[in-house]
Parts: structure tokens; C-alpha cells; sequence
């Protein structure tokens, strides 16, 4: 992937925490950290904060970014790019 591996979009793994595993969708970087949303537990509304260190960026992007970036991105929509965004990486043994 060119340029910045947290771009607000893109998907993430995290590497630490309790959420180890999980998959989210970046909302929001920052210098050291992102906001990051799963639309379940982890909402639009309430993302949660997590240094740059304890995540490993996908390199698969979603069709989300403006949305983000907007505000106007629901956790529903959340939920269904993070969905595809697995079955591809079980497909393509990402």
C-alpha cells in the first residue's frame, strides 16, 4: 500500500488489548493513534482509540472513506465492509 498505512478507510487487525484479533474500520488518524469502529460493540458514536503500534493495517481499502470522513458513515454499513472485508482476506489467504 503507497503513502500512509492508517488512512481513515482502511482496515485494521489488532495486535494488542482484549480486542486482540478483531477486525475494524479506521474512522479518524491521528499522529499516534486512530479511531477505529467495528458497528457492534465498537460504534460510530463511541469508536475506540488505539496507538498505531497495536494494529497491522490490511491492505484492502473501503468504499467508506468519504463517509468517514463526512460523518455519515452508520454502523450498519460498518458492519458489512468489515464482513466482506474478512470473507476476501479468508479467500485470497490474506
Amino acid at each position: 500500500m503507497k503513502g500512509n498505512r492508517f488512512e481513515v478507510g482502511t482496515f485494521a487487525v489488532s495486535l494488542a488489548g482484549h480486542d486482540v484479533g478483531e477486525t475494524f474500520l479506521i474512522i479518524e488518524e491521528r499522529e499516534k493513534e486512530v479511531l477505529i469502529a467495528d458497528g457492534k460493540s465498537r460504534t460510530i458514536q463511541k469508536p475506540k482509540r488505539k496507538k498505531k503500534k497495536h494494529l497491522m493495517p490490511i491492505k484492502l481499502k473501503s468504499g467508506l472513506a468519504e463517509k468517514c470522513k463526512d460523518k455519515t458513515i452508520r454502523n450498519e454499513e460498518v458492519k458489512k465492509e468489515i464482513k466482506k472485508a474478512i470473507q476476501y482476506c479468508h479467500n485470497e489467504n490474506v
